[in-house]
């Protein structure tokens, strides 16, 4: 595959394919695509420039990296990658360009279920009110649970994860994985944050799931000297920060595989989550991941601010559904 900038590229190799393959007439080809014969064959003789031989070391890399990384990987994503890992400057256009020649792109991923009310004890107001940008480490946290399947004989079994993020460098503070999605399950998660952060006051957000809503955690909540915030009803953008984290959690790693065991299932989770954490370069940190975004900090006085770039579909939405 030859990865020039000739406008004509395309024609020339639909030209060369059906001549080999299927032995049509060049001339009439030529004739119906509008191109020369004499600039086939001078196609056909083109020796490879800098460039093209260049294009052809990326699109190496990009074979390589779509698949290290289970096909997750979009354009952007993979041009910051490159760069980073190999320390080029790509542009976007030019990955992008190879990237769609060679028929790559990341996977897609499916809608997410609606949101589905319940009775709380205690209500929070929505103190966050979507500001997801946080100046420091520990200043805004993000929490909920989301739901995995994997199959045992034939059945249908769930799994629960509960984590909770940190909305400065989107780290994974905490976690826990249990087969019961109850009180223990969110109050687990909570306390492995407190032992890693005892010092830790920010603003708790969660949506009004059950759990959340109970005296008992609200309680914790108040003990530790946080700030509770809930999402409002019907509103999952309210927190968006952790519903984009289990879009990522599935779209490259869940939705890859079908799971017969719950030990592999679990494995996988932890899996991910560390390479989330220490491996997963984001765009908005100049290509660091989570971690590597929060160690600095932590060691920093003023720690780097890392604005939120306007998403105009969220956009819409605020203007739209902004009470």
């Amino acid at each position: 595959m030859r990865f020039g900038r000739g406008r004509k590229t395309a024609k020339y190799k639909a030209i060369q394919y059906y001549d080999v393959e299927k032995f049509w007439p060049v001339e009439w080809m030529c004739r119906n695509l509008e191109v020369s014969r004499s600039g086939y064959y001078k196609w056909l003789k083109h020796e490879k420039t800098d460039e093209e031989k260049e294009n052809e070391g990326i699109a190496e890399l990009v074979r390589e990296y779509d698949e290290s990384f289970n096909h997750t990987l979009g354009y952007r994503r993979m041009t910051g990658y490159m760069n980073r890992l190999n320390q080029k400057q790509y542009g976007e256009k030019r990955i992008y360009r190879i990237m769609k020649m060679m028929d790559i792109q990341s996977v897609i991923r499916k809608k997410a279920k609606k949101y589905q009310r319940c009775e709380p004890e205690m209500v929070a107001e929505n103190v966050l009110k979507r500001d997801f940008f946080a100046e420091r480490p520990n200043e805004k946290w993000v929490t909920d649970v989301t739901e995995f399947k994997w199959y045992e004989e034939g059945k249908i079994r769930k799994l629960y994860l509960s984590a909770i993020l940190d909305l400065y460098d989107r780290s994974v503070v905490s976690y826990s994985i249990s087969s019961r999605n109850d009180n223990f399950l969110v109050f687990d998660t909570f306390n492995k944050a407190i032992r890693s952060n005892p010092d830790a006051k920010p603003i708790f957000h969660s949506d009004r799931g059950f759990q959340y809503t109970s005296r008992v955690f609200q309680t914790k909540l108040m003990n530790q000297g946080m700030t509770p915030s809930a999402s409002r009803v019907g509103h999952c953008i309210d927190n968006g920060p952790a519903e984009g984290f289990w879009g990522i959690v599935k779209a490259e790693m869940y939705y890859l595989r079908r799971f017969e065991s719950k030990t592999d299932l679990i494995q996988s989770i932890q899996d991910f989550i560390q390479y989330y954490n220490e491996g997963r370069f984001q765009a908005r940190f100049g290509f660091k991941a989570p971690n590597e975004v929060r160690r600095e900090a932590l060691a920093s006085e003023e720690p780097i601010q890392y604005p939120i770039p306007e998403n105009k579909r969220i956009q819409r939405y605020k203007e739209r559904y902004t009470a």
